[in-house]
């Protein structure tokens, strides 16, 4: 009896544990799809007309007195109804903002804002993108220049606002635009490849360390860290690099066929006034400039997709920009 009795009591602790472990499994899965949904990324819009009318009230209160700030407010509120049923009508403008690190990690936020503006788009719309990168990654770059393009193959035309730097894969992008603003002492330009590897080889051979690397295919590693490199490797690096920079020139020859392609295709970069005389900007102004403009034309949304990174997400992009500090992989970058 005492027996049968111990043999139960154990085959309900078998079966309680594992009723346990099915129910903290769900309840991690639960709480997995959760987490999912509250990191889930969203759109954001906001009226930049609105906001610059709020700003003037707000100097408007403190710079008035009271009574003359009160006849300001009710003759505005008019002025701005009826400039709100007119923008009803107008053509909208949309306002992007780009800020560009070696690899392009804007890139999700950018093709999230597109898809959304091509959603609800009407003929006569336009879209304006602040554009700040030094370049990076060619294969980056080259998807953000792709993204670019779904605007301009829906006909939307296209702005790119250059405040304080577009060389490299940041021109990339801006190349894909109709027109390109740039601020006088803005950068521009760096149409040109680079990569640069660090090597340890000969750290390790001094301490009696050796380094295997097995590889299928004669070209899979043209160059490596800790491995010994080879002139047939470098050449073959450096040959991949003239391709790139050859696609890199004709992407942008392709956009602004007036270019002296040869004359700026040099890896160097320019000032804002300078990039204008070459043709490789087509105004000099402020982002502010442009956008104030449009405002007074009609309507501006500002769209922002938002997306809180989890700790994983967030330790993972500071191991990947130390990384991105350490090895310099082709691309772009001036």
């Amino acid at each position: 009896m005492n027996s049968f009795a111990s043999h139960y009591a154990l085959f309900l602790a078998e079966a309680v544990t594992v009723v346990a472990a099915i129910l903290a499994i769900a309840a991690g899965l639960v709480l997995l799809s959760r987490r999912k949904a509250r990191h889930a990324g969203h759109v954001e819009v906001s009226d930049v007309n609105r906001q610059f009318e709020a700003a003037g009230d707000a100097i408007d209160a403190l710079r008035l007195p009271k009574p003359a700030h009160k006849t300001l407010l009710k003759r505005r509120k008019t002025e701005q109804k009826a400039r709100r049923e007119q923008a009803e009508v107008r053509p909208c403008t949309y306002l992007l903002d780009f800020r560009g690190d070696i690899r392009a990690s804007a890139i999700a936020a950018l093709r999230e804002e597109v898809s959304a503006i091509l959603q609800v788009a009407q003929p006569g719309d336009a879209v304006l993108l602040r554009l700040e990168s030094p370049g990076g990654m060619v294969n980056r770059y080259g998807l953000a220049a792709a993204q670019l393009l779904r605007l301009r193959d829906a006909k939307l035309p296209l702005t790119a606002m250059v405040d304080s730097v577009a060389a490299s894969g940041g021109y990339l992008m801006a190349a894909a635009a109709d027109r390109i603003v740039a601020s006088p002492f803005a950068l521009v330009g760096s149409i040109g490849v680079i990569a640069q590897i660090p090597n340890f080889h000969r750290w390790l051979q001094a301490r009696d360390i050796d380094w295997e690397q097995f590889t299928a295919g004669q070209y899979k590693r043209t160059v490596t860290v800790f491995g010994e490199n080879t002139d047939a490797g470098r050449a073959k690096l450096r040959e991949e690099l003239e391709t790139i920079h050859t696609h890199f020139r004709d992407f942008v020859q392709t956009r602004r066929a007036r270019l002296d392609i040869d004359k700026v295709g040099t890896g160097e970069a320019w000032l804002g006034s300078q990039a204008l005389e070459l043709g490789l900007v087509d105004e000099l102004a402020t982002s502010d400039d442009i956008v104030r403009a449009a405002c007074a034309r009609g309507r501006v949304l500002h769209i922002r997709y938002r997306r809180k990174l989890t700790l994983p997400e967030r330790m993972r992009m500071s191991a990947q920009a130390a990384w991105d500090g350490i090895w310099q992989p082709p691309s772009p970058l001036g």
